[in-house]
């Protein structure tokens, strides 16, 4: 199923409420109904032969949106176990209205929450709590969400699992695990990145029928991208066209017994369409990146000197993959800064970037959560709380385009944020972020402009380990991305 490209903040979905009421006449309550049959709808073609459901209900909103479908199912015949975590009678407003509706039908009744009754429903409803979760899930809605993972049975979550964080995909202490998510008006962007994956399960969307003009008056927080979307950027080649035409990557690193994420990052830029591809590393390591590349030309480089005639061929340079910490590779990376070039930093390159920090606008910087957590001299737990406002916080410190690397790599540049949903666990492997490093300087390479390339990267990256994730993702290799590589490219 085709999702949106616009991704929204729970409070942007709160206005984009807002406006449905005040500008089109849509109240709360209607809205509510179409969440509920949308939902109901979606478990039919899921579940069609579900006959026994467990709705579980919070007192908000969103246990509105679960009492809605309980009557629709009700209505269809099933048998329906409807729960609440909370005193029905202290329901107030569209959730209040939608308790009524349903209690009023022949057959309807709602039970206090208890575990024991989940083990005889076909599926279960999730319908705890919404995106205006906030704080650690305490008390009857942990017990709740604790005996929902662990019935056994097919989950279906109301709008976002509950427990999640709807901003960050944080889970807040514990969330649903649901099999199916199905998410309404606006794609909450906490579904697509940190756990918010993990939790959401196959996700589905439901616009209500809103039409596009109240969209258009929300600007959306962050912009999803695959590599479908993204792929528009490869233009055909010429016929006349020679390797000059597209570009010399300089890739610089591979320190002592670290020579395979330098090859590994070249062999990835030369696959991703550079002309030229050579690596400066150890003089040790120099003549076993060529005799297992033959295309690769690989230099032992000892002082920074010797690197001058490289720089001055190269179109751009990728710096980090194996680079280590030492004066050696302080050294080159000093010496890298003070040229003109278009720069891919990446690994060791941040860690060294983070001891003596400044910002510019010619480069992409490649951090996973940790090298992140040094840049910004903070944890890796605080990255993982709000990745977007992390990745935010790089821009504004350093410059130039950040791509923060994990589930749902996230690419910022000097206006927008975008989330790559491609991708899959099989990438949790060494020399993954080397491949992509590669990849995007080859890009560059090519004259793609750098925050063109980092998304494109990022998307054409993903897509080949879900391409290489076919013969299963356990045991997946960041080498096995490199033939994909190149048919996804072309």
């Amino acid at each position: 199923m085709s999702l949106p490209t616009s991704l929204y903040r729970a409070d942007q979905v709160r206005e984009l409420d807002r406006r449905a009421g005040t500008e089109l006449n849509i109240d709360g309550f209607n809205l509510m109904q179409r969440a509920g049959r949308s939902a109901w709808e979606i478990l039919q073609g899921n579940w069609p032969q579900a006959r026994h459901l467990c709705v579980l209900c919070g007192g908000g909103n969103n246990g509105g949106d679960g009492y809605i479908l309980a009557g629709l199912a009700l209505e269809a015949g099933l048998q329906v176990n409807a729960m609440s975590t909370v005193d029905p009678a202290g329901l107030s407003g569209d959730a209040r209205q939608a308790y009524q509706q349903f209690m009023g039908r022949s057959g309807a009744e709602c039970r206090q929450f208890s575990p024991a009754t989940l083990g005889d429903a076909d599926v279960v409803i999730d319908s705890l709590l919404g995106t205006g979760l906030d704080r650690e899930v305490t008390g009857i809605f942990r017990e709740a969400i604790t005996a929902i993972n662990g019935s056994g049975k097919p989950i279906l979550a109301l709008d976002i699992p509950s427990g999640l964080h709807a901003d960050s995909g944080a889970v807040m202490g514990v969330a649903v695990r649901a099999t199916i998510t199905v998410t309404f008006v606006g794609l909450k962007q906490g579904l697509f990145t940190g756990q918010g994956r993990g939790c959401s399960g196959r996700l589905y969307f439901a616009d209500l029928a809103l039409p596009e003009l109240i969209f258009q008056q929300v600007k959306p927080a962050a912009l999803r991208m695959d590599f479908s979307s993204q792929s528009r950027l490869l233009q055909p080649r010429s016929r006349h066209a020679h390797k000059g035409h597209f570009g010399h990557v300089l890739v610089i690193g591979g320190d002592y017994g670290y020579a395979g994420a330098a090859r590994m990052a070249a062999e990835a830029a030369a696959r991703s369409g550079a002309g030229l591809v050579s690596v400066a590393t150890r003089p040790e390591h120099a003549l076993g990146i060529p005799m297992a590349i033959p295309e690769i030309m690989a230099h032992g480089i000892e002082k920074t000197i010797d690197l001058q005639p490289l720089l001055d061929r190269a179109t751009v340079v990728a710096i980090g993959p194996g680079l280590g910490q030492s004066a050696w590779a302080s050294n080159l990376l000093a010496r890298v800064l003070e040229t003109h070039l278009p720069l891919v930093l990446d690994a060791d390159a941040l860690n060294l970037l983070a001891r003596d920090p400044i910002a510019s606008d010619r480069w992409i910087l490649t951090p996973h959560p940790g090298e992140a957590a040094s840049l910004l001299q903070t944890t890796t737990s605080a990255i993982a709380a709000d990745r977007f406002a992390c990745v935010r916080s790089l821009r504004e410190k350093f410059g130039g385009i950040v791509v923060l690397k994990g589930s749902g790599t996230l690419v910022a540049d000097e206006t927008m944020l975008y989330l790559c949903s491609e991708g899959n666990p099989g990438m949790a492997s060494g020399g993954m972020g080397d491949v992509l490093t590669g990849i995007i300087a080859g890009l560059v390479a090519q004259n793609i402009g750098l925050a063109d390339a980092a998304r494109l990267g990022v998307c054409l990256h993903a897509a080949a380990a879900d391409a290489a994730a076919a013969d299963g993702e356990r045991g997946m290799l960041a080498t096995d991305l490199m033939p994909w590589l190149r048919k996804l490219i072309n």
